[in-house]
């Protein structure tokens, strides 16, 4: 059992390991929380002026390496990994699967007090795909593609090593993030979007919420959302600020039931 979890004092700043930083979410992440964390940005190729000088490097495959990154750590938020619902069972099972269980085990050791994962809702769209809305985060995972059953399995490894180990651990099923959810026409995508500024509060909600193990719905306030985040915002304390239709004179179009997703769901998602 983790005994003695890192906590930080008043004159110190949590150190947060961002896994997965040169992701578009991890970008986001990484530059709103320099004012507030400790960020150490962990990935392959640096996107910015800042990755350049700080990026750190580690294999996912190797707890090793990644316990070297987790040093003074307080909370691990696990980006990395393939991301695409298209993704192959080769490539989600060792950037997903092994990497994962890596991620956890090297936090273990490391004496970190707090994982958030970013699972996805293809966890559930198997719900989606057949139209069975709303879906609650206590349902049982229906996946919609093998990137969908890796991120369920990182959700049932991060239950047992909370039970097992005493570990935080808060799972994201995050919806659909794009600068411009207005491109796209397909209501289903509309009704997951989560605005930029929503997945800041969103994680940092995550990473300082009392709660220590969870799964939530990690979406904005899209008036066509199928999927509830009441314990997203009783739990963490989110109180998402954005609409899809925001700002861009776009308005829902209702449809009893929710309108369908599209036939080749998820692909393209």
């Amino acid at each position: 059992m983790v005994t003695n979890p890192q906590t930080p004092d008043q004159t110190n700043r949590r150190r947060v390991l961002i896994t997965g930083a040169t992701g578009n979410i991890g970008i986001v992440l990484s530059e709103a929380f320099q004012d507030d964390y400790d960020v150490v940005m962990h990935g392959r190729t640096p996107r910015t002026e800042r990755q350049e000088r700080e990026l750190r490097q580690a294999d996912l495959g190797s707890v090793e390496e990644m316990s070297s990154l987790m040093e003074g750590v307080d909370s691990v938020v696990h980006l990395a990994g393939a991301s695409s619902p298209e993704s192959s069972w080769e490539d989600v099972l060792e950037a997903n699967i092994i990497g994962t269980r890596t991620v956890l085990e090297a936090a273990r050791l490391a004496g970190v007090r707090r994982v958030v994962h970013a699972s996805s809702n293809h966890a559930m769209g198997g719900y989606d795909r057949d139209g069975q809305w709303p879906v609650y985060p206590h349902q049982t995972p229906r996946a919609d593609s093998f990137y969908g059953v890796s991120k369920a399995f990182g959700e049932i490894l991060g239950r047992f090593y909370h039970d097992e180990y005493g570990i935080d651990f808060i799972a994201l099923r995050i919806g659909w993030m794009s600068d411009d959810p207005s491109a796209v026409e397909d209501d289903i995508l509309h009704a997951m979007w989560l605005s930029e500024d929503d997945a800041v509060q969103v994680v940092r909600r995550a990473i300082e919420a009392q709660v220590r193990h969870g799964v939530y719905y990690a979406i904005s306030d899209n008036p066509n959302r199928r999927w509830s985040m009441t314990n997203t915002m009783l739990e963490l304390g989110y109180r998402p600020q954005d609409s899809w239709g925001d700002g861009q004179g776009q308005q829902e179009q209702v449809v009893e039931g929710g309108e369908p997703a599209p036939a080749q769901w998820p692909e393209g998602s």
